[in-house]
């Protein structure tokens, strides 16, 4: 998925849809939404796995509105049932649920919560296959059906609020919960992913979710960071977290683009400060495995900061369109990622252990394996004075570029992304970072596969455009397959490696390997061998290009 655009109060179907209908119409890439908790009306009735929210008169209607806009929807589901919905009432009678206070505490929506009228929602046993059994009995009748693209599986911990030590002695089907604790998330996903494969192997499971235990990224699982606070120290914090998760074995985690609790700037999207770390989040987040804006306190959605022209508008849209040329890239960083127990967002003393210098920095990381990079998370742009913790806009002054220091690791030679000049490794440089620029840089001998200009991940209009970062001898393996079935388990995709040799300046192709169904039968690609004057900023007219036909036979380029 290239990027989602998720909204913490969507709280009508016209809402949910018309989202996506004003991305459309205002060219802006999007291919995913998230629809949240709204949709079964009230905490009485938390995570019904139903539609009782009236404001959703049709969601089969929204559904199909939203995939004909060429866009997936993921719906929000919980670990826990208020004590109206069917599940809770099946859970209880078979003394499936645990004791002890969870989210929401109150059955009113409001904060602080009210408890003079508490909630009653309780939290399933996911330990114990036949509540497993029910929890996607109700998941298939309730949501499946509508052809939903994905679930949020949210507060999978699960939430649990006002912790007493006696809440650890809830018998689980496994023992008591303070034994098993911390598995809950791998069990829960596990058994919403274990279902619905036995049910149906067209579609791709996708699952969103906010923690993990080890191995859970073998059910299609996607964490993120949770709801965290919007401010610059959080920012920077969030690099660190999602390296340190990465590590851990599991590959695909992301953050709330923007932060979800924007409590530290007041005014939300009108207040100009939060639009700079808005930016600089968006920067980071187009550089994880998952890129999702999502929060609560103020909107997302692109045209409520500004319009075509001015800075915030036109960074955020740059960003977005940037990972979304980067596709080929990152979805065959996905298929290494899967074949050779790789990782996508990778801390760089895995690929420099070597480098003493490179071992303790926490705030740059390889993007798949060829590209460096360093975020922003320090405010430059926007004067701003704090009254405690919160930032209070001033004006605006972009006279003055503004810098950030790089470390580019030893061993190799590296090229400015953005422009093309060519750096020694094992130095610290100076970036300058205008508001619509995230210090990026290339590994001599990468090559890296851009798509064209999309409006949505399958839609492919235009040709590859394959850059290559001379210096050093590399390869690139460019993975494609059918996009939303398991049939690549059975060997239904294809695989071509190119390689770049430098003492010779040729760059090959080699033979196809496999194929599946609508495959092209051709393809054009441009070639651009990146110097100190070519890079992806670099005006058309200025990049000298070749451009070939692949039609799966190995080919030699001499450049």
């Amino acid at each position: 998925m290239g990027t989602g655009k998720a909204k913490k109060d969507t709280k009508s179907q016209k809402e949910t849809v018309g989202i996506v209908e004003k991305y459309r119409e205002l060219g802006v890439p999007i291919d995913g939404i998230i629809q949240d908790w709204q949709y079964w009306g009230d905490n009485y009735h938390w995570n019904a796995m139903e539609f009782l929210n009236p404001e959703f008169p049709d969601p089969q209607k929204m559904v199909n509105d939203i995939h004909e806009l060429n866009a997936h929807i993921i719906i929000s589901i919980w670990s826990s049932f208020g004590p109206k919905t069917k599940p809770y009432k099946e859970l209880n009678e078979n003394n499936m649920l645990m004791d002890f206070l969870t989210w929401p505490m109150s059955g009113k929506d409001v904060w602080p919560p009210d408890m003079d009228y508490p909630s009653g929602v309780r939290v399933y046993d996911p330990y114990n296959p036949a509540a497993r059994d029910i929890y996607w009995k109700y998941l298939k009748n309730g949501l499946l059906t509508y052809g939903f693209d994905g679930w949020w599986m949210d507060s999978t911990e699960p939430d649990h609020m006002e912790f007493k030590p006696s809440d650890l002695d809830n018998k689980t089907n496994m023992g008591s919960f303070r034994r098993v604790r911390n598995a809950y998330p791998l069990m829960t996903v596990g058994g919403v992913h274990t279902h619905q494969r036995k049910e149906d192997s067209d579609k791709r499971i996708f699952i969103l979710t906010r923690s993990a235990f080890a191995g859970q990224q073998r059910h299609a699982a996607n964490s993120w960071s949770g709801d965290v606070i919007t401010d610059w120290d959080v920012l920077k914090k969030q690099i660190s977290a999602g390296l340190n998760f990465s590590l851990t074995g599991i590959p695909y985690w992301n953050s709330d683009i923007g932060g979800f609790f924007v409590w530290n700037f007041p005014g939300g999207y009108k207040n100009k400060a939060y639009h700079e770390i808005y930016v600089r989040w968006m920067q980071f987040g187009a550089f994880c495995p998952m890129m999702r804006s999502h929060g609560t306190d103020t909107p997302r959605e692109l045209w409520h900061y500004g319009e075509e022209g001015s800075w915030t508008y036109d960074a955020l849209k740059k960003m977005i369109e940037l990972r979304y040329s980067l596709l080929p890239y990152i979805y065959s960083t996905s298929w290494d990622v899967t074949k050779n127990h790789s990782s996508m967002m990778r801390a760089l003393m895995m690929d420099f252990a070597d480098d003493k210098m490179a071992l303790d920095i926490n705030d740059q990381y390889m993007f798949g394996k060829s590209i460096l990079v360093c975020p922003v998370t320090e405010p430059m742009y926007v004067k701003y004075r704090k009254e405690g913790d919160q930032y209070i806009a001033g004006g605006e002054d972009f006279s003055t570029l503004k810098t950030t220091n790089v470390y580019l690791p030893a061993g190799t030679k590296w090229f400015d992304f953005w422009s093309g000049e060519l750096y020694d490794g094992g130095q610290t440089i100076e970036r300058e970072v205008p508001i619509d620029i995230i210090p990026l840089y290339v590994k001599a001998g990468s090559i890296i596969p851009f798509g064209p200009k999309v409006q949505y991940a399958n839609e492919e209009i235009g040709p590859l455009t394959v850059y290559i970062y001379p210096g050093a001898n590399g390869s690139f393996t460019f993975y494609d397959d059918e996009r939303d079935n398991y049939n690549y388990e059975e060997g239904a995709y294809a695989t071509f490696e190119m390689k770049w040799d430098d003492s010779t300046q040729k760059f090959t192709i080699e033979a196809q390997q496999g194929k599946y169904d609508g495959m092209p039968e051709s393809r054009k690609i441009f070639l651009v061998k990146v110097s100190s004057d070519v890079g992806v900023d670099s005006p058309d007219d200025d990049v000298t290009t070749k451009e070939i036909i692949y039609q799966g036979d190995r080919m030699e380029v001499q450049l």
